[in-house]
């Protein structure tokens, strides 16, 4: 089963008598699950369940979701209240006829507070649970719609991280038959330097010289360092083959890769090889940027 990324954006809308709704979904990385929710006032009982699927999907990851909602809840009325109008008709004839004026005209009463009221029936009974069935189904659309964007992201990442992996492997295996690490090359670079030495004209004690030689040689060695590189590597490769959420061991593997090829670097005594080194380092530090994606 290929990698999933961290990194995507989803969007489902819907509707219902006459309500209309917008789901949106963004990811990126994170180093656990992290989910912000964003909804309008009155639809808080939405908010488990929405969490609760979020978790059941995914591992890891900063999530943003919110929930935009436009139209009505229930069916709106309009209502003419008579006793207001009756009072208001009474007293502008009254006053008309004692000033004078023009007659009273509709449109006029009608734009005065409390004479037009406009009221919402309540929901019927089961509604606002069907209603939030459906805000749910196609939330479960725009999960669905997340999880493929983070495959999709995710198989471009481990087409990445598998040449990475391999081009690691390759460098290691380089240092392996690099001509620096033969017994001959060593004696003949350690005679070198013994015999500057001895062009000094330091007395030197041959069994100290000797003994030294043997702790430089040991130094120079680095064949742990490449054992434990190819170990990492098949580590790598497992996980890259993993069903699992991987991302957090993947980084903790890179900064082991890392760890030998600077102790490499160090022990190479010779350019060719500390050449190789570098290049590990780069590649190893291409690998820790693209895991920091996976989930």
């Amino acid at each position: 089963m290929p990698i999933s990324s961290m990194t995507g954006f989803a969007r489902a809308s819907g509707e219902r008598q006459g309500l209309f709704w917008q789901w949106e979904i963004k990811s990126v990385n994170g180093k656990a699950l992290d989910v912000r929710l964003k909804m309008p006032a009155g639809f808080e009982a939405l908010e488990t369940p929405v969490r609760a699927a979020l978790a059941s999907a995914f591992r890891r990851g900063n999530l943003q979701v919110s929930l935009s909602v436009s139209g009505q809840m229930g069916r709106e009325t309009v209502r003419l209240n008579q006793e207001i109008l009756e009072r208001l008709v009474e007293a502008g004839e009254s006053l008309r006829d004692r000033i004078g004026g023009e007659p009273l005209r509709a449109d006029a009463l009608l734009t005065i507070k409390g004479v037009v009221e406009v009221t919402t029936e309540p929901e019927a009974e089961g509604e606002a649970e069907a209603r939030n069935a459906a805000m749910l189904a196609s939330f479960d659309d725009a999960l669905k719609a997340l999880a493929a964007a983070r495959r999709e992201e995710g198989d471009r990442l481990h087409a990445i991280v598998s040449a990475q992996v391999q081009r690691i492997a390759g460098l290691a295996d380089a240092a392996w038959r690099n001509p620096s690490r033969t017994p001959e090359a060593i004696r003949a670079r350690l005679a070198g330097q013994v015999q500057r030495l001895m062009e000094t004209g330091a007395t030197l004690d041959p069994d100290r010289l000797h003994q030294e030689a043997v702790i430089a040689a040991a130094r120079a060695d680095i064949q742990e360092e490449l054992d434990r590189l190819a170990s990492h590597v098949e580590a790598a490769q497992a996980l890259l083959a993993s069903n699992d959420a991987v991302g957090r061991k993947f980084d903790f593997l890179a900064q082991e890769f890392n760890r030998e090829a600077n102790t490499l670097c160090s022990k190479a005594f010779d350019r060719s090889l500390t050449a190789i080194g570098l290049d590990l380092k780069t590649v190893i530090d291409q690998l820790r940027e693209q895991v920091q994606n996976i989930e």
